[in-house]
């Protein structure tokens, strides 16, 4: 692994099944009537989160406290990013303390990869989300619930005959929405191609982004067509907070055209999956029965989340720790 995790593409093939082998792995934890593991004992995680959050902040934290990590929680509200801090005296201020991993979530894309390149911290960056860009452990953790329900092969079985666990090469994912404010859907695409999967990105043309062209998916217009074999469905949450324009005619139109009701859920084949990242709008993207169907996987997904990001911190931290002692 690589000393940080700042993107999706960053990763090779090889890298992110480690990740998601890695997380099977610490899926059991979570079973356990102790839920921790010695291994980050004395290490010290900083969650740097300068845009609210709770699946993401609650996911790290439990992640690295079942690792048995210190954990310093940090919001921008106030602190002093209120009264003016730079991004740079606030890291400085954490690697005084002693962060041996920086989990941080801000406004601005590509905050993450400034504090990685400009060394504020001698810690590991870990790219919990930022702006419209990316938002790498989501992937992750998308990959790995697909991973379990549309691969044959996992765990001890898939060891057993030499493969890698089951990747997801040739399935087929239709990821729908707002995918232009949407960092989900951008480390999704980069990740999923990276592991051999087929991705169609669904959104009105105003909701597709510049540039997408040169993305490794497929887009389209129109939903149902595009519903036709998928192997995954993932709905993405119209981000009303970043829209400073009208980019649909109203709810009701998108929701007819984008979202996810149950006819449309039929038309998935008998083994597709419905995702979402969260938080959901029920009723604009996906309606309140879909979102609650056998086949949906969201609830599901904050689990995995929990095991994906013990994964990461384990790999950067203490992979880290113990190259030091070799």
């Amino acid at each position: 692994m690589k000393k940080h995790l700042l993107s999706a593409g960053d990763l090779t093939r090889e890298e992110a099944i480690l990740v998601l082998d890695t997380a099977a792995e610490l899926l059991g934890v979570a079973r356990r009537p102790i839920k921790k593991l010695p291994t980050l004992r004395g290490r010290t995680v900083v969650n740097l989160f300068f845009e609210d959050s709770t699946r993401t902040r609650i996911s790290f934290e439990a992640a690295a406290k079942r690792l048995s990590a210190d954990v310093i929680n940090f919001s921008a509200k106030g602190s002093s990013v209120s009264k003016g801090e730079s991004l740079k005296d606030t890291a400085l201020t954490l690697q005084a303390m002693g962060a041996d991993a920086v989990v941080i979530r801000h406004h601005a894309s590509g905050a993450p990869h400034r504090l990685a390149a400009a060394d504020w911290t001698n810690g590991a960056v870990v790219n919990a989300g930022d702006g419209t860009h990316e938002h790498p452990t989501q992937a992750l953790l998308d990959a790995f619930t697909m991973r379990q329900h549309l691969t044959a092969l996992r765990g001890s079985q898939a060891r057993t005959s030499g493969t890698d666990g089951g990747d997801l090469a040739g399935k087929r994912v239709t990821i729908v929405g707002d995918v232009l404010h949407s960092r989900v859907a951008r480390s999704n695409a980069l990740l999923l191609h990276t592991l051999g999967a087929h991705v169609t990105l669904v959104a009105p043309p105003t909701l597709l982004p510049v540039g997408v062209e040169s993305w490794p998916v497929e887009t389209s217009y129109d939903l149902d067509s595009a519903l036709e074999g998928a192997d995954a469905v993932m709905m993405l949450r119209v981000q009303r907070e970043r829209m400073n324009a009208s980019f649909f005619p109203s709810a009701r139109e998108y929701s007819r055209r984008y979202g996810l009701d149950t006819a449309r859920m039929n038309r998935l084949p008998d083994h597709a999956i419905v995702m979402h990242p969260g938080p959901m709008n029920r009723g604009m993207e996906i309606t309140a029965d879909v979102a609650d169907a056998d086949r949906s996987v969201i609830v599901e997904q904050v689990t995995n989340g929990v095991a994906v990001r013990m994964a990461v911190l384990y790999l950067l931290v203490g992979g880290s720790e113990s190259e030091g002692n070799a």
